[in-house]
């Protein structure tokens, strides 16, 4: 199959009436629109609700007063440019500001506005800083969306992190094995590029970011046997998304297609309060009764996914949600509190750690390490108020 044509242009769109695009314009004036027609061929153009419709087309809701730019506050992970330190064993290289899918729920929505620059076309900052930290023994290239990097460009990291004895593990985070799978198997150089470097010591892992079983197709499972047969091994993770994902069925039917392609789930996410990801959010006991009623589908293969909120202080792990408490542990900790058990009271509208009474007394407000980027949740025009309740 031919690579899809790639779109960025919503009057292009002649599927969605002429009255409609003239109104979702605007959202394209502010967020960036791109999608290609390979996934536009996933829509069913006749349901108004369709959850893949909804994954890329832009929505009215995303110019509502809600949320920050940086609800997990990344710029203060920065050590150098283009990395981020956050957790000690792992660095993120933010390698690329492009994603071949612009999800409307995206949490780094900041990196499309012209106004903000944290990828770094040159991440030779990020790869002197990994190579003088022992500690770091993974490393993230993300984004946007990292293999949307040109191969050679992608190699040229690669091999620079395998000259790193202390890097053991490589981690691709992409969206592409779903959205433009034939980017991945019919690219023979980057296949070549990770079977020679994905080796039984030192892994390579695409993260891969898969929302609904019905983005699971002939295609996309072509592209996962190439990365297996590669010798990549792929995860996938998701947050639980109103409109999209949020039913029971609809996510196990995900973890089982998942588990049956040799996917392993990994992480279900908490969306995060970001700017123009209103219509996305759940409250916290609502995802956590999904989730838990999908699990009850799927075989232990499924299960393994963990339910987490990406937050300031770590990834906060949710254990259970009942008669008002929230039972939580912080998975990763930036304050290395690891395992940290938290029972806190949970308001039916909560939707975020923050919305939790008495979150603050288990952490502490993080610093800027470097000036390398600048705080996105101080520029003009960006939306701090949370909203004052979240959809039941």
């Amino acid at each position: 199959m031919a690579q899809p044509r790639y779109i960025t242009d919503i009057d292009k769109l002649t599927q969605i009436p002429e009255k409609e695009r003239g109104r979702l314009k605007a959202i394209t004036e502010k967020f960036v629109f791109r999608v290609n027609e390979y996934y536009l061929n996933l829509i069913d153009w006749d349901d108004p609700g369709d959850p893949i419709k909804k994954l890329v087309i832009p929505n009215e809701g995303e110019l509502m007063e809600y949320g920050r730019w940086d609800a997990s506050d990344e710029d203060t992970n920065y050590a150098v440019p283009g990395c981020q330190h956050k957790y000690a064993t792992t660095a993120l290289l933010i390698v690329s500001e492009v994603c071949g899918a612009y999800c409307r729920y995206c949490f780094r929505k900041r990196l499309f506005r012209n106004d903000v620059k944290e990828a770094m076309s040159d991440v030779e900052p990020g790869l002197t800083y990994i190579a003088a930290h022992p500690e770091i023994n993974n490393v993230l290239l993300t984004g946007g969306d990292s293999l949307i990097l040109a191969t050679p460009k992608l190699r040229m990291i690669v091999e620079r992190l395998r000259a790193i004895e202390h890097v053991k593990i490589i981690r691709f985070g992409s969206k592409l094995p779903v959205f433009n799978p034939m980017r991945i198997y019919e690219d023979e150089e980057l296949l070549a590029m990770i079977r020679e470097h994905s080796t039984p010591d030192r892994r390579i892992y695409v993260m891969a970011h898969i929302n609904h079983p019905r983005e699971i197709t002939p295609e996309a499972k072509r592209a996962f046997d190439a990365l297996h047969e590669a010798g990549a091994i792929v995860v996938n993770q998701t947050p639980v998304l109103k409109g999209i994902n949020d039913d029971p069925d609809v996510l196990a039917e995900l973890l089982d297609r998942l588990s049956w392609a040799g996917v392993t789930p990994y992480y279900f996410f908490i969306n995060r309060p970001v700017a123009g990801n209103r219509d996305f959010v759940l409250p916290l006991e609502r995802v956590y009764r999904i989730v838990e009623q999908a699990k009850a589908k799927t075989s232990g293969l499924g299960k393994r996914v963990r339910l987490s909120m990406s937050h300031t202080s770590g990834k906060v792990e949710i254990l259970a949600i009942e008669n008002g408490k929230a039972y939580l542990k912080y998975h990763q900790s930036r304050e290395g509190k690891y395992g940290k058990f938290m029972v806190l009271d949970c308001p039916k509208d909560a939707a975020w750690f923050d919305d939790l009474p008495g979150n603050e007394n288990y952490w502490v407000q993080p610093v800027k390490k470097t000036d390398a980027v600048v705080s996105v949740n101080e520029l003009p025009d960006v939306p701090r108020k949370r909203a004052e309740k979240v959809s039941k």
